[in-house]
């Protein structure tokens, strides 16, 4: 049980509703105790009117007060086993939520390399099905645990103060069921981690099928998928039944070894009560022991297949929480954010792809500038917009924010400073609104229709039925290409940043409209420093300076005068692209 080491923390933090629980269950149980004797004494009142040594009236209210007693002792044990639950099970849902809680952070301070090497549904498995196999252990498997700890404790002392004999040949088939437990949960702790891990392929499949359905309808290939899914439903059900065989051996063998138990305890009892050493009701009592002890001896098979479960999903767990992120918050105080931004010899080399996408870059950004980085696809533009916001760090050369190495500055603070808008526009399941708000929680309406107008999609947003209210679909599939980089413009200027970092979000816009916000961009990021990532030189030949890369190396550098002034790649690019225009 090393891997749920991890959960001590938890434990410790709840121990005072633990131990409320412990006790509780400790009540609960003992008042399930008192059933038994009482049964002991009505039958040996009975046996005693029969051999007329009381009266019938005596009988019958001795036995009337022992059915009371049993009676209250039932309900007060039902009261405190409703308490139980209310303590422990609502234990392991905090304890469920802390831990949802500490690998959705972890997650997110987790770097890209990360994600790039792991599937989302792989992800997804950890924090749902294997976290939930972890709460019934802190929960539902504690709790009876400490209900079969408490039952052992008290019944078998109990049962060799009134009986040795018949006590030690009753009890003798346990030790028999403890070591076939013990073999069987080895082979239930192997079969559960395949089945575990099974379930993160299958749900890896799933959720790349539902994101990709509609290149799967497309290229008509639902058939084969099917197929591929059945493959994987026949082998899952493998597994699963690998694990359900070995499940199957827990209860047959229980039942028989308390039904020998329970055959014993006639023998060897009728035989003592035949000698007159034993009266009936100590057999009736025994019988109730035994018949007592076939829920807690059933449950440890069923608490050892949930704990070796719980084993194997919390050691899924810890290997994501013990991932070391790459990226390291190194400063803890806010950092003052100005735009001023400077690469000395910078190369950067792609860990995943072992591809080099910058050699030796060298430039600098003033505060308030705008700058554009023109290259071919693969050139490392938006690498150096991922360096700036630093979900990588350079391997070699610095990188410098207001005169402050990247690395000194606050992570947060850098962040919070940058308005991003990827090439590929992210937007969530939510409303138009709140996706734009997404930028800023606080801004009023009228802000967010400002900048929609800003990033010319108020028209467009405006023409939908339900408006700034409108749905979307998952990853923004309700609107156009351009519609989704628009909005997320709208994002960006909202949250009104110190820098702008446009990746090659105009791509998807047609040339019009790209001036139209271009244009609106100036305005609104005025000695604010933006940099702009392109293919095309018309989002590139209004900035103050232009970088020009190719294949990682920084090819030329200017404004738009000087570097169409010099034959270059960037002179030949601004008239391939203006004849296209003008044809």
């Amino acid at each position: 049980m090393k891997e749920l080491k991890h959960l001590n923390k938890y434990f410790k933090r709840y121990w005072g509703k633990l131990l409320t629980g412990v006790i509780i269950t400790i009540i609960a149980t003992v008042f399930q105790l008192v059933m038994p004797s009482y049964v002991n004494k009505i039958l040996t009142t009975v046996e005693l009117y029969f051999k007329k040594e009381i009266s019938k009236g005596t009988a019958e209210n001795e036995s009337l007060t022992f059915i009371f007693i049993i009676i209250g002792a039932a309900l007060l044990s039902g009261f405190f086993t409703f308490l139980m639950r209310q303590t422990i099970i609502n234990v392991s849902r905090y304890i469920e939520y802390d831990l949802k809680n500490e690998v959705f952070d972890h997650y997110q301070r987790l770097s890209l390399n990360f994600y790039k090497k792991n599937r989302t549904g792989d992800l997804m498995n950890r924090i749902s099905e294997d976290i939930n196999q972890v709460r019934l252990y802190v929960g539902p498997a504690i709790m009876y645990g400490i209900r079969t700890l408490t039952l052992f404790a008290c019944l078998i002392p109990l049962m060799f103060i009134k009986a040795p004999t018949l006590a030690l040949y009753t009890l003798l088939p346990l030790p028999i069921l403890s070591v076939l437990i013990y073999q069987i949960s080895k082979i239930i702790h192997k079969r559960s981690t395949v089945v575990q891990e099974f379930l993160s392929e299958l749900s890896t499949f799933t959720q790349e099928v539902f994101s990709g359905v509609s290149v799967i309808k497309a290229y008509t290939l639902e058939s084969q998928t099917n197929k591929e899914l059945q493959s994987l439903a026949v082998a899952g059900k493998d597994r699963s039944m690998d694990l359900a065989r070995v499940n199957a051996w827990f209860f047959p063998l229980m039942i028989l070894l308390i039904g020998i138990s329970n055959i014993i305890v006639i023998y060897i009892g009728g035989k003592q009560y035949i000698d007159g050493t034993i009266g009936a009701g100590l057999i009736a009592e025994f019988i109730l022991y035994v018949n007592m002890l076939t829920w807690p001896v059933a449950i440890v098979g069923w608490l050892t297949t949930i704990i070796q479960r719980a084993e194997a999903s919390q050691k899924r767990i810890n290997e994501f929480l013990h991932e070391i992120p790459e990226i390291k918050n190194n400063t803890f105080t806010d950092t003052p954010i100005h735009g001023k931004i400077e690469f000395k010899n910078v190369s950067f080399t792609y860990e995943d792809t072992h591809i080099t996408a910058l050699k030796n870059i060298s430039f600098v950004i003033n505060q308030g500038e705008t700058v554009a980085i023109l290259g071919k696809t693969g050139s490392g533009k938006s690498t150096i917009l991922d360096l700036i916001t630093r979900l990588y760090d350079v391997e070699s050369g610095e990188i410098l924010v207001d005169d402050t190495p990247i690395k000194e500055v606050n992570l947060n603070s850098l962040r919070t400073a940058i308005g991003a808008v990827p090439q590929d526009a992210f937007l969530f399941s939510d409303s138009i609104r709140n996706n734009i708000r997404f930028g800023n929680q606080d801004a009023t309406d009228d802000q967010v229709i400002t900048v929609a107008k800003n990033a010319v999609v108020h028209e467009n947003i405006m023409g939908f039925s339900e408006q700034y209210e409108t749905i979307l679909g998952e990853r923004g599939i309700t609107l156009s290409g351009g519609q989704k980089q628009r909005v997320s413009i709208a994002r960006a200027l909202l949250k009104d940043p110190k820098i702008y970092a446009f990746d090659d979000c105009l791509s998807a816009v047609d040339t019009e409209t790209e001036e139209k916000i271009l244009e609106n961009i100036k305005k609104a990021s005025h000695n604010k420093t933006t940099i702009i990532v392109s293919h095309r030189v018309s989002s590139a030949k209004n900035a103050d300076k232009i970088l020009v890369l190719e294949e990682g190396e920084l090819l030329q550098q200017g404004n738009h005068k000087q570097l169409n002034n010099k034959e270059g790649y960037y002179k030949d690019l601004y008239e391939n692209q203006l004849s296209t225009k003008e044809n």
